[in-house]
């Protein structure tokens, strides 16, 4: 960890042989881990207490990490209410041999301070003091608004069974290597679990090789613990000509009940891509149960949301569908 301002924390390390997954570069999961990882870091440096990833934005992944590569993770305090810390986070990478510094993807993570008793508790205030600081402060408040619209219309829209998209669901135990400092499920693993159901469920879609190119709004509802049933459900919602649009459920419970609790929502984007790593048009999804219909309004409701935030739309190839 390098030095850095009392509100920054930078990790540094190189990308492992072990971090590579069914890409052939380093997966978005772990990406997300690594940022999961570096803003607890400094959320728990501002706060001196325990924290809990509560949301991370939108995120989108451009060029990869390879094996090797020199990677180093920024996460940055800028903006604190009572409880809450909004980090703004920075991945890039580069050869260590030499060659340019390349940005990844960047996001703002949302981390609670909690105390002993699991119950949320006051932060120190930041107060920016140079114009890059309130420049990022005003930022983060700009996104509020969209991100409680965004929350509002996961929290109202219903899944059901009544749905024909395609539709995986992974289920297993959370091991004890999945545990955090606090002795739970750490939100860098969940998201890995995510990425891993979208790829499954976009695989088997287009039939091709798939990887995530966005995530957005991953808000975390409870923690999961050590010794839980884990379900993680991925399901097709929308297409755009290159985008299969893929909204992922995680949820568990004490294996000696049978209830189950959403513990994590997110919607991811992935894209497939032929031998030479190019994204390649996929099939569109078109609706055919009310359910169907729902979900598919659901996915633009977001995407429309979303465009209302300042820099955060996407790419007009995974917006349209095919044809249009």
């Amino acid at each position: 960890m390098s030095e850095s301002p009392a509100n920054s924390v930078t990790l540094r390390f190189l990308a492992a042989p072990t971090d590579v997954g069914h890409s052939g570069s380093v997966d978005a999961g772990t990406v997300l881990e690594w940022v999961d990882k570096a803003a607890y870091a400094a959320a728990v440096g501002w706060a001196k207490s325990y924290c809990v990833t509560a949301y991370v934005g939108n995120i989108h992944f451009t060029d990869p990490v390879n094996s090797g590569d020199m990677v180093e993770v920024t996460s940055t305090i800028v903006y604190t209410g009572r409880s809450s810390m909004h980090i703004h986070t920075v991945v890039s990478s580069h050869d260590p041999k030499g060659g340019p510094e390349t940005m990844h993807s960047q996001c703002m993570v949302i981390f609670v301070a909690v105390g002993p008793d699991g119950n949320t508790i006051p932060v120190p205030q930041f107060e920016p003091s140079t114009p890059a600081e309130i420049e990022a402060r005003d930022h983060a408040l700009a996104r509020i608004e969209v991100r409680e619209q965004i929350v509002n219309a996961m929290n109202a829209q219903e899944y059901t069974d009544a749905g024909t998209a395609e539709r995986v669901t992974l289920r297993f135990m959370a091991s004890p290597t999945d545990v955090n400092w606090g002795g739970k499920v750490h939100g860098g693993i969940v998201m890995k679990w995510i990425d891993e159901a979208a790829y499954v469920c976009a695989s088997r879609y287009c039939g091709k090789d798939t990887v995530a190119v966005f995530s957005g709004g991953v808000r975390f509802y409870r923690p999961l613990l050590i010794g839980h049933v884990v379900e993680v459900e991925a399901r097709l919602v929308y297409t755009g000509a290159k985008g299969m649009h893929i909204a992922v459920h995680v949820r568990s419970g004490d294996p000696k009940t049978r209830e189950m609790n959403l513990t994590t929502y997110c919607l991811t984007v992935m894209v497939a891509r032929d031998e030479t790593g190019t994204a390649v048009p996929i099939p569109e999804w078109v609706p055919v149960s009310d359910e169907d219909k729902k979900l598919h309004a659901h996915a633009r409701e977001l995407l429309e949301i979303r465009g209302r935030a300042p820099g955060n739309r996407l790419p007009d190839h995974l917006l349209k569908a095919a044809g249009r």
